[in-house]
């Protein structure tokens, strides 16, 4: 076997990247056999600028292309084929060049709530330190119970769970479907239903970069890609693009197939301290995913007038440095 034969998959080195692309990788054998040959798959693992800098939060430093960047550039530069991400990192616009290409079946899409002293967000005590690095959850927790103390929180499983255990924080929140793969969901305390938190674009799903010009990684993937899943993220992403979200933003959305081929998407966007919040949903045929996604973002900016917007750009805080590990998907 010549090095231009061998599948170059390329990814970031956090525990939870590794175990989603290994996930990835045995799929890819089952669907294409060629590749069970010893040596036809070979795992690249990329720093990328998220996992660098670990002192200041994500929303401050440009969000989600911190994790996806690196691993562009290597695709772009031929140094690997295809490149896994969890969806929800992935940024609203990709460079030019590269596609996405595969959306996976999606895992549970709830936020676990992690305690030592409590078992839900309503039994925290009054003025609890609550620890999360996104913008999301904050908004969304402050909404429920703003007598809470929310403080940044960034960092891998292990690290943000120390600092629980450590008391520093009485709360914090994962997405479940990390804790999942990384077989840890014996650590949460109960899951918070989405009608108290809304998750983020696109979680719980995983995704597959590749070349636009690239057949032979094209034809691997496309026995990947689940289209209930990919319809939803679909809608999901066609209305923050029409919310032109960032990390910075917060900004929440989910949307759902019954199996019939209707598509219902709920989405939210608030001021980060939580005192005001958009809410809408709309329904329709799954064909017109992303004319849904657009009408509820148009909604939503409907909803927060320009008063809201302006609030949310002007609240942005100044650079708050961290201590920390890397993330991704929790």
């Amino acid at each position: 076997m010549t090095d231009s034969d061998v599948f170059r998959i390329g990814t970031r080195g956090s525990p939870l990247a590794l175990a989603q692309t290994n996930h990835v990788v045995e799929l890819l054998k089952e669907a294409n056999p060629q590749l069970k040959e010893r040596g036809a798959v070979e795992t690249i693992i990329i720093k990328t600028t998220g996992d660098r800098v670990q002192d200041v939060l994500l929303a401050q430093l440009g969000g989600k292309g911190l994790f996806t960047k690196e691993l562009d550039e290597a695709m772009l530069d031929r140094r690997i084929d295809i490149a896994i991400h969890s969806m929800k990192d992935v940024p609203t616009f990709l460079p030019v060049g590269i596609t996405l290409h595969a959306i996976l079946p999606r895992e549970d899409v709830r936020d676990a709530f992690i305690s030592r002293s409590a078992k839900s967000i309503s039994e925290l005590r009054r003025g609890a330190r609550v620890g999360t690095a996104s913008t999301r959850r904050k908004a969304q927790v402050l909404k429920l119970r703003p007598d809470l103390e929310v403080v940044p929180l960034r960092g891998n499983v292990d690290t943000r769970l120390k600092k629980l255990a450590d008391g520093e924080v009485e709360a914090t929140f994962l997405a479940f479907a990390g804790l999942k793969r990384l077989m840890r969901d014996a650590e949460v305390t109960s899951l918070v239903d989405p009608s108290d938190m809304l998750p983020a674009v696109g979680q719980g799903a995983l995704a597959a970069t590749c070349r636009d010009e690239d057949k032979r990684a094209q034809v691997y993937l496309s026995a990947l890609t689940h289209w209930p899943t990919a319809v939803s993220v679909s809608a999901e992403r066609a209305m923050l693009a029409g919310l032109d979200g960032s990390c910075q933003t917060p900004i929440a959305g989910l949307a759902e197939t019954d199996g019939a081929g209707t598509l219902r998407i709920r989405g939210l966007i608030a001021r980060p301290d939580g005192t005001e919040t958009a809410e809408a949903e709309c329904q329709g045929p799954e064909a017109e995913a992303d004319d849904l996604g657009r009408k509820l973002a148009e909604e939503l900016l409907l909803k927060a007038g320009p008063g809201m917007i302006q609030a949310i750009k002007t609240e942005q805080p100044d650079i708050i440095r961290v201590p920390t590990e890397t993330e991704g998907e929790a």
